[in-house]
């Protein structure tokens, strides 16, 4: 695809990101040298998607490690990037991996191997959303050849493209090789309050890509399965647990539910390291709440409730899309999977 949302400059020693948070109006990128900065950009939402911020959080344990590469270090800048945001584990999982890669080495070789780990996260990353792109690609076909090859319909929400992973993303990764195989595809953009991602960075990057979309009000999702102008739902992924249960963005659940209603596909396109296995259901995944003015935007007078994620039973998800292949949102799929995976 070419594009990245993160860039390490071995000579500058520093992670250059996309500060999410001023699209689409203005396309800035940000430095991150210092493990207080990656803190920020993870809990301020410079930078967000399960992938990326596991990413983000493998580079800035690494770099941390270049200024005090002892074991106390190690530990004490993994506890605070793990600190940033709750709910995605992606962000543990990539910091377990760069503790497991350099624990046990002598502390001279300890930057060195985290940022080679770092960079390993970052490449397979890639790899996997292309992959997720194909598995994804062949249900949108069998869309498209049931309309004869009529646009096919579909809906997203949140942001689940590169600028949530590194190239491709997730959710949006068949719809960019849809494009490239030439299906006639058009994609409905929901708004998602408060944050906004659909309007500000999803639609931004279909139109960068020149994909047909159409950005609509959250609410309005209903109403388009109601008329039958969708033929499927797609998102994306912060954490699954072991019986399929997904957690994402806010809405989502109510999305699947419209979905089952109407008689449409739900599909949840996620990498491997968006899995917790250690999470029985849904009910053992913490849901992020973030701060009440994102809700209000300045109308001090009254309270807000401002959850980042909702659960979405495994009952209402039609399959789950990964690198290794699309499985049932169900526990004995789900056990497969792991056997094939050596967890």
């Amino acid at each position: 695809m070419g594009d990245r949302s993160l860039h390490y400059s071995a000579q500058d020693a520093c992670v250059q990101v996309i500060d999410q948070r001023k699209l689409p109006q203005v396309l800035e990128w940000a430095s991150l040298r210092e493990l207080g900065e990656f803190s920020f950009a993870i809990s301020h939402m410079q930078v967000r998607g399960a992938p990326l911020i596991g990413i983000t959080a493998a580079y800035g344990l690494a770099l941390a490690l270049r200024q005090d590469p002892s074991l106390e270090n190690l530990h004490r800048a993994s506890a605070e990037l793990n600190a940033a945001r709750p709910t995605a584990i992606n962000l543990a999982w990539a910091l377990q991996r760069v503790r497991a890669a350099v624990v046990d080495c002598d502390p001279s070789e300890r930057a060195g191997r985290a940022l080679a780990e770092a960079a390993s996260i970052a490449d397979e990353d890639v790899a996997n959303c292309r992959a997720i792109g194909e598995h994804g690609l062949l249900l949108l076909r069998e869309l498209a050849a049931a309309k004869n090859g009529a646009e096919v319909q579909v809906m997203t929400h949140c942001n689940a493209g590169w600028l949530a992973a590194l190239e491709w993303g997730t959710a949006l990764a068949p719809i960019y090789l849809a494009q490239q195989a030439g299906l006639s595809i058009h994609v409905w953009v929901s708004e998602t309050r408060p944050r906004n991602q659909g309007i500000n960075l999803t639609a931004w990057e279909l139109q960068q890509a020149g994909i047909n979309h159409t950005v609509i009000v959250d609410n309005a999702a209903g109403h388009l399965m109601q008329q039958g102008k969708v033929d499927c739902c797609l998102v994306g992924s912060d954490r699954t647990a072991a019986n399929g249960d997904v957690c994402n963005k806010v809405g989502t659940y109510l999305k699947a539910l419209a979905a089952r209603a109407n008689g449409l596909p739900f599909y949840v396109a996620l990498p491997l390291s968006t899995f917790d296995w250690d999470s029985a259901s849904g009910a053992d995944i913490p849901i992020e709440e973030r701060a009440a003015q994102e809700v209000l935007l300045g109308n001090g007078s009254s309270r807000a409730y401002n959850p980042a994620f909702d659960i979405t039973p495994a009952e209402l998800v039609t399959a789950l899309i990964t690198e290794r292949g699309v499985f049932a949102a169900e526990t004995s799929a789900l056990n497969s999977l792991r056997a094939q995976i050596n967890l």
